[in-house]
């Protein structure tokens, strides 16, 4: 029997727009009978989301929370942080609120607020990495490093390292990243990857955007899929704050197409929520299916074996940890 769905849906990825509006949204989710995240349980769990103060990571906690997680709100300002917890509390939530403070591409706030979640919560079911900004000016944190690629490449290696045991205790753990159809035209470079004086803030999040989804696949090569299991989604085009700061004259044309921050991070939810994530580890979602990382050939020839293991010793060189060694 031709299943009707799997067509639909190839029908709709194929010319990128579709798929990525709010039009393959509405579509897949009627077509597929996605089942509703409002009805999953996800009481006495404890999910940590990072970027968590609007946009993305702001509808995912309330979704969560109304899930019966308890959430804990990473944000880099703790007034903006906590405003976002009132938010959230604000809404007919069945689960708890915290916070932990820290700038993502501040290694050492990152190491010290990952001490202060692990001496809070003797249990973290997951971490969703949606910590990020498309910045059109470079700068760089206090080690030197560019700040696109300290914050959405060291830092969630790092946090995710740092909160590796916790998450293998509460088996079977989850370790979501938020990535970016932007990842699709930028191949996986290790030399070139902080940009210098040509820098343009679109390719740079493109080129970070790439290290994350191959970094989520090595993860997955590195832990046990019955301890931890590792999923990268990319959200289609969502009308969020970032958006709306970072791509004005995009969100301008775009903006009847664009789809709502809480269908961007839909998959994201599912993942959590879902036990269909426990099945595989390593992917790359796009609405509640399994896609490529790659769509065009130029990328597809980057992404070496010897690429990938320079990518791992660098994140491992600049983040002073090897969750490798401890396998």
């Amino acid at each position: 029997m031709v299943d009707v769905s799997r067509l639909i849906d190839a029908a709709l990825e194929a010319p990128i727009l579709p798929s990525f509006s709010r039009v393959g949204y509405a579509v897949r989710s009627r077509t597929e009978h996605w089942s509703k995240l409002d009805e999953a349980n996800l009481t006495g769990r404890t999910v940590v989301v990072t970027g968590a103060t609007s946009g993305l990571g702001l509808v995912l906690c309330a979704q969560l929370a109304r899930c019966g997680a308890h959430v804990v709100l990473w944000g880099r300002d703790r007034a903006k942080t906590d405003r976002a917890l009132d938010a959230v509390a604000g809404q007919r939530v069945r689960g708890t609120m915290s916070t932990a403070i820290a700038d993502m591409g501040d290694l050492d706030a990152v190491r010290s607020a990952a001490s202060s979640l692990l001496a809070a919560h003797p249990r973290i079911d997951a971490v969703v990495h949606n910590a990020g900004a498309l910045s059109a000016t470079r700068s760089t944190n206090a080690a030197g490093r560019e700040l696109t690629i300290a914050s959405q490449v060291l830092g969630p290696f790092l946090l995710t390292s740092l909160l590796l045991d916790r998450l293998r205790a509460s088996s079977v753990a989850r370790v979501i990243t938020m990535s970016s159809g932007g990842m699709y035209a930028a191949p996986l470079t290790v030399d070139h990857l902080e940009m210098g004086d040509d820098y343009r803030g679109t390719e740079q999040y493109a080129r970070a955007k790439r290290a994350q989804v191959t970094l989520n696949e090595m993860w997955a090569d590195v832990v046990d899929p019955l301890e931890v299991v590792f999923h990268a989604v990319h959200p289609g085009w969502a009308d969020t704050p970032g958006v709306q700061e970072s791509l004005p004259g995009f969100r301008r044309v775009m903006r009847p197409l664009l789809r709502t921050a809480a269908q961007g991070a839909d998959t994201a939810a599912w993942l959590v929520a879902d036990d269909a994530a426990l099945r595989t580890s390593g992917r790359f979602w796009h609405d509640r299916r399994v896609r490529s990382i790659h769509r065009l050939g130029s990328t597809r020839r980057s992404d070496t074996p010897e690429r990938r293991r320079q990518l791992w010793d660098w994140c491992v060189e600049h983040t002073g940890v090897n969750p490798a060694a401890s396998r």
